[in-house]
């Protein structure tokens, strides 16, 4: 990864005498998102933005087991200031080839004014399009654990905006559930709502509240303290304590998660952000450049009755090889009977020769990534044995299901399974699975997950919609990578939407296929079976659409609603828009491509695509930089596009 530092100015200012009720204020390098960090009688804060409140007046705090809160009483000793302006280039690149990085901070350090006199660290940074701030706390002075029971960060919203709200209800979830549109005033003391949390305060303003960089401490949902609007962090209890109970347990100096305010003047601002990943730290692989993003064929239930055996396994194999991608996923019941106290990951079921796929998957250029279920990976450690073994047979990678937890216990594990699969060059997919936290920057071996309510509810369940799959974007993608699995092919109306197999879906074919542009997964997992995809309309657009992008541009959209996404590969723009379930028109304005003339190859609902959903039409035309696309799509409907570079 190549480092560029392009502006680098550091202000430390040591105060002489401890310091009282004071505050202190910090800016975005363009000024119009302010924050103000107060220290009263309780430490608070509140956040700006062109002018206008965000965030009134916001406590924050904990609570220990065993210890007095700490949440104010401080003496502030010592203020540091520093801006920093860098750019970055990723390992994967998810939405850009450069990232910058540029923000202006503050470090407090407070010392209690009080007998016990336990300190604290709090760090700010704000960014053009968000702020983060997180807390560092110290080992107690006795040997032995401090017992966290609370974290009280708060998020006090003025007003009552309208909110995306994903509640869970409990705190082990596989995090699968959908976005509901609701005023905030919805929120209570009971609600366990997860993250991103995205609100719209007006035209100008909207804002999403999520977390970067978790380590060694749970993740947080939001509810409220029972007041009005007033948004309170919920972290995830350790296993088998109740929700007052223990929430994470440390005898060394600890920091929170970086808490995140993301704020733009549209949403689809939010979506080009990489505040999450700037907010993690550098690749920590010393050479990464044996991790290749790609798009992997799945053999899997969803795709209709899939036996794993061999006959099988060499026919999706051959799929993927035909398309012209890069891996394909032997899924579950290749070690025979899992979660099972005799499941061994290291040991494929008598009716797999694992050797004999591996070797025919390299003839064909394609990599093989294996499914385990978790607790096979973590039964005496067994995942410890099987990496170096994997790398041995030549596996690209590995997907680890059923999780359901982001407990600090879990949370370190994910840790661990990352590290040691990097030590063995092995790329990991989570299902079952946390949000992202930009932790992709740091170990780019972490390449997608799930947490997400994707494709596979299509199949069993009548939850999916249009007007679903396109909050996702505007929610839960917010937070990073996200395996939807897309690529179904059975394409049909809502009307003749049933649960079957082989799986319908009641979306267009060329929506379908804008979830490829859409959708931000540098390993990208197609759902569907080979007989449904080769050779059918729209299945030579797999066969060039990339899952790695060196600019990003949202043309448009809102939640439910539609969206419309123009992302950048090399000379070439792709565009992917994705309608709700009301035929619509919508104009792309085409400011973004090079000056000149360009050609177009355009996949775009048919004429009867309202009737028959599999419908495309399929052309070519001219295009001139500046020019307004007009773009019809079908209820349920989509449209994608390459723009070729000249």
């Amino acid at each position: 990864m190549k480092l560029r530092k392009i502006h680098l100015t550091t202000l430390i200012l040591f105060l002489s005498v401890f310091s009282y009720a004071q505050t202190y204020v910090v800016s975005s390098p363009d000024n119009r998102v302010v924050v103000k960090i107060s220290n009263t009688d309780k430490l608070n804060y509140s956040v700006l933005f062109n002018n206008n409140q965000i965030i009134t007046e916001s406590q924050l705090g904990f609570e220990f087991k065993k210890e007095l809160p700490l949440n104010g009483g401080f003496i502030v000793t010592d203020y540091q200031k520093r801006e920093i302006n860098e750019l970055w280039n990723p390992v994967v690149r998810s939405k850009h080839a450069e990232i910058v990085n540029n923000y202006n901070e503050s470090l407090l350090s407070f010392k209690e004014n009080k007998l016990s006199r336990r300190e604290m660290e709090l760090t700010f940074r704000v960014f053009n399009d968000g702020v983060a701030f997180r807390m560092r706390l110290f080992r107690s002075e006795m040997n032995g654990n401090r017992q966290l029971i609370k974290e009280s960060t708060s998020f006090n919203i003025p007003g009552n905006p309208k909110a995306w709200v994903v509640e869970y209800g409990k705190y082990s979830t596989s995090q699968e559930s959908e976005f509901i549109e609701r005023s905030l005033s919805y929120v209570s003391q009971h609600t366990i709502a997860g993250l991103p949390f995205l609100m719209n305060y007006n035209d100008r303003c909207w804002v999403a509240i999520t977390e970067a960089k978790i380590d060694n401490y749970p993740a947080f949902y939001l509810g409220t303290n029972g007041k009005k609007n007033h948004l309170v962090t919920k972290l995830s209890p350790l296993l088998y304590e109740p929700e007052n109970g223990v929430k994470a347990r440390f005898s060394d100096d600890i920091y929170t998660p970086w808490r995140v305010i993301m704020i733009a003047e549209t949403p689809g601002k939010l979506i080009e952000s990489e505040i999450i990943q700037n907010l993690n730290e550098p690749c920590a692989i010393k050479d990464p450049s044996w991790i290749k993003p790609g798009i992997s064929a799945w053999d899997h239930w969803w795709s209709g009755d899939v036996l794993m055996e061999m006959p099988v396994i060499k026919q999706y194999i051959d799929f993927s090889a035909q398309m012209g991608w890069s891996y394909m996923l032997v899924d579950w019941q290749w070690y025979g009977k899992y979660s099972s106290a005799d499941a061994d990951i290291t040991k494929a079921a008598p009716q797999i020769d694992m050797p004999e796929i591996i070797r025919y998957a390299k003839s064909k250029n394609i990599k093989i990534i294996v499914w385990l279920y978790n607790s096979d990976v973590n039964r005496n450690s067994a995942y410890k044995k099987a990496f170096p073994i994997y790398q041995q047979w030549g596996i690209g990678g590995v997907k680890i299901d059923f999780m359901d937890r982001d407990d600090q216990d879990m949370v370190n594990w994910y840790h661990d399974i990352i590290k040691c699969a990097a030590e063995y060059h092995l790329l990991v997919d989570f299902h079952g699975a946390y949000k992202p936290d930009g932790i992709i920057r740091t170990y780019p071996n972490m390449i997608t997950r799930e947490g997400v309510m994707g494709n596979e509810y299509y199949k069993g369940s009548k939850k999916m919609s249009p007007e679903h799959n396109i909050k996702i974007a505007f929610t839960r993608m917010l937070a990073g990578q996200m395996d939807y699995t897309p690529g179904a092919f059975l394409n049909v109306t809502k009307e003749q939407f049933k649960n079957q197999s082989p799986t319908l879906v009641w979306n267009t074919r060329a929506a379908e296929l804008s979830k490829f542009i859409i959708y931000e997964s540098p390993l990208t997992v197609v759902c569907d079976h080979p007989d449904n995809i080769l050779n059918q309309p729209g299945s030579e657009f797999l066969k060039i659409v990339p899952t790695t992008w060196d600019d990003i541009h949202v043309i448009g959209g809102y939640p439910g609603d539609f969206i419309a996404i123009a992302k950048k590969t090399g000379k070439d723009w792709f565009i992917g828009v994705m309608n709700n379930s009301k035929m619509k028109e919508v104009i792309l304005k085409l400011d973004f491509i090079p000056p000149g003339t360009s050609n177009i190859e355009i996949w775009a609902d048919g004429d009867n695509a309202n009737d028959s959903p599999k419908e495309l039409n399929i052309f070519s035309r001219k295009v001139t930089f500046g020019e307004s696309l007009k773009v019809i799509m079908a209820n349920n409907g989509g449209f994608v596009a390459r723009i070729k570079g000249n």
